[in-house]
């Protein structure tokens, strides 16, 4: 290589710019000149020098020399390298690529909203706090946007951005060749990984990804929590796809194929290491948390975005210095299931073990049946990913947390798959738990109602969701059809038995036969007595409360069709035998009293018409 000017060595061009020893070398910067021959020149110096040092006649002193010029031209490539780095770098704008970055994970596209908040009635009924705290979980919608964002290269699901403009990029390799080359690479990498860590750290804030130890993360509280686990989502996926995935791109356009080691490897992870650990530590202290059961679906939110972005974590992270970040999302994955797992696991302990013992007004639907049937079609939601996480079958009879859990056979349900076993189980436990509260009534009739209204809600909910019958199976369906069914059916027997009772022919009659003649005082004690008891059910389960109209309506039906026939018969055999005064009721009156029923009304419409 030739001389870079007639007249002045190439150690005069390095001093010339040596920063100790000038005040104009001190304020000026040599790639901030607009003159790029005096680039070329003070590069082609170093280069001479470089290569007159590996010269083998040099006497002693003229190698002091190469050196001391060698140490100052490397301290001012140093200071070069990082001015063009800090001049031209800029955190990525963070919100276009948010909005514009594919964001579909690999599961259907479903709206994790949940909330299972109790209805206006019986809303004061204690329950338990981790059932409770279910009514407060509110989930992100996960129905995101993908568009093409045009100034990102697409690489499957990664998008680099160019970090910085070419002259920049070639000036930086210009210099990182040079320092590399005369064993400055540690210096070079850390004076890159300086600047560039605090431009990804800028991106961070911009991202919302917050510096939190695990510690600080585990004492969130849950709506805290909530929020950030919905920025992390977002956040992750920017953060691997676009400024791990882009900064790494930069690192291999200024280090690649420099010296004998991986440079570019070795800035990348001095600059992302950090951040990276930071993005995942994030995640890691959720997966150890404590295992609320509201937590689980923001915990399969985290599962499914981690699970998408694993194949972009190897691509990014595919060197041997990133091994330790790479191997890093395979092992939280694992956490994050065993996490979701254990939830289930709560949940179901927490269904069985809720204690509300005040028995909620008119027999309606409990709040817990409320939750459960919630939770439960979330679930189905995420069938995909719970399906892969849920290996084994539930645990039935045992004692859980001081209550005995019900005995269930699973044999006949073989062909079922792990997960949907885990929901027909949990409507097992929710409806073993409500038998319970059942107790509480002190009116028979009322309890039945209660099961009737529950057990028919969660039989409505099934069929109004098709992933979730199609877990659930029709053959457990028929069986819960079955339970409210008969539910019903108790119902009107132990309330209408006695009414019915009154309507026979037998203590009628003065010599036991139906033609010896008809006892007037018995007649007359059949009509008061019936009155009386049709007063009472009138009166009490107008306020009861059947919900679902369609199911009032087939209520009231089949008491019509067993009352009204034997009211008309009993009045068509003894009208005559007694005065109209003792016949109270019409069998239009009885038809208007009976559609009064299960509205919950604390005045009846046939109370009214009765008092006009």
């Amino acid at each position: 290589m030739g001389s870079p000017e007639n007249n002045i060595t190439a150690e005069q061009i390095i001093l010339r710019w040596d920063s100790t020893a000038s005040e104009d070398a001190r304020t000026r910067m040599i790639f901030e000149q607009h003159d790029r021959q005096e680039i070329i020149r003070y590069l082609q110096a170093v280069d001479q020098i470089q290569t007159s040092m590996n010269s083998t006649t040099l006497s002693d002193g003229e190698s002091k020399k190469l050196n001391n010029a060698i140490q100052i031209a490397m301290a001012r490539l140093e200071d070069e390298f990082r001015n063009i780095l800090i001049t031209n770098s800029t955190p990525i704008e963070t919100e276009p690529i948010t909005e514009s970055i594919s964001l579909t994970p690999r599961t259907t596209p479903r709206n994790s909203s949940f909330h299972a908040s109790p209805e206006n009635e019986n809303s004061g009924n204690r329950r338990d706090e981790s059932i409770s705290r279910i009514s407060s979980a509110s989930f992100t919608d996960r129905n995101e946007r993908s568009v093409t964002f045009a100034s990102c290269r697409s690489m499957n699901s990664i998008r680099e951005q160019d970090l910085l403009p070419p002259e920049s990029i070639s000036d930086l390799r210009s210099i990182a060749e040079r320092m590399i080359a005369a064993g400055y690479f540690r210096e070079c990498v850390q004076v890159y990984g300086s600047v560039r860590k605090s431009v990804v750290d800028g991106s961070f804030k911009k991202l919302g990804v917050e510096k939190l130890s695990i510690g600080d993360i585990q004492r969130l509280d849950w709506e805290a929590m909530n929020a950030k686990i919905g920025r992390w989502i977002r956040a992750a996926k920017v953060c691997i796809r676009v400024l791990f995935a882009s900064e790494k791109k930069l690192c291999r356009q200024i280090f690649e194929d420099l010296g004998s080691m991986a440079a570019d490897d070795a800035c990348f992870i001095e600059t992302v290491k950090a951040p990276a650990n930071q993005l995942f530590n994030f995640v890691e202290a959720i997966s150890i948390s404590r295992r609320s059961p509201e937590k689980l679906f923001k915990i399969l939110d985290l599962h499914d975005s981690l699970l998408d972005l694993l194949p972009d974590i190897d691509d990014v992270f595919d060197s041997k210095p990133a091994e330790s970040i790479r191997i890093q999302a395979p092992e939280i994955l694992s956490r994050l299931a065993e996490a979701a797992r254990g939830m289930l696991s709560e949940f179901e302990n927490a269904v069985l073990r809720e204690p509300s013992k005040v028995p909620v007004p008119g027999g309606t639907i409990h709040p817990l049946t409320r939750y459960v049937m919630n939770y439960i079609s979330l679930i189905s939601d995420y069938k995909q990913t719970l399906g892969e996480i849920i290996i084994s079958r539930p645990t039935t009879g045992s004692r859980h947390c001081d209550v005995t859990a019900p005995e269930m056979d699973f044999d006949e349900l073989d062909e079922q798959p792990p997960l949907a076993l885990h929901l027909i189980w949990i409507i097992a436990i929710l409806q073993f738990n409500l038998e319970g509260k059942s107790k509480h009534y002190k009116d028979n009739s009322l309890a039945h109602l209660f099961i009737m209204n529950n057990v028919h809600y969660i039989v409505q909910k099934i069929k109004g969701s098709l992933e979730l019958r199609e877990m659930i199976g029709d053959q457990y369906l028929r069986t819960l059809t079955r339970i409210f069914r008969q539910a019903a059916t108790n119902h009107q027997r132990a309330t209408w038995i006695g009414v019915l009772h009154c309507l026979r022919d037998q203590g009628l009659h003065s010599t036991g036969s139906f033609s010896s003649g008809v006892s007037k005082s018995a007649l007359r004690e059949r009509f008061k007595s019936f009155n009386a008891i049709f007063d009472e059910v009138h009166r009490t389960q107008a306020l009861w409360l059947v919900p679902d109209e369609q199911l009032r309506e087939e209520l009231r039906i089949s008491i019509l069709e067993k009352l009204i026939p034997a009211y008309r018969s009993f009045l068509g055999r003894f009208r005559n035998h007694i005065s109209d005064n003792y016949i109270k009721y019409s069998v239009e009156d009885l038809e208007n009293g009976v559609l009064d029923l299960f509205e919950g009304l604390a005045v009846s419409q046939h109370s009214r018409r009765r008092s006009q």
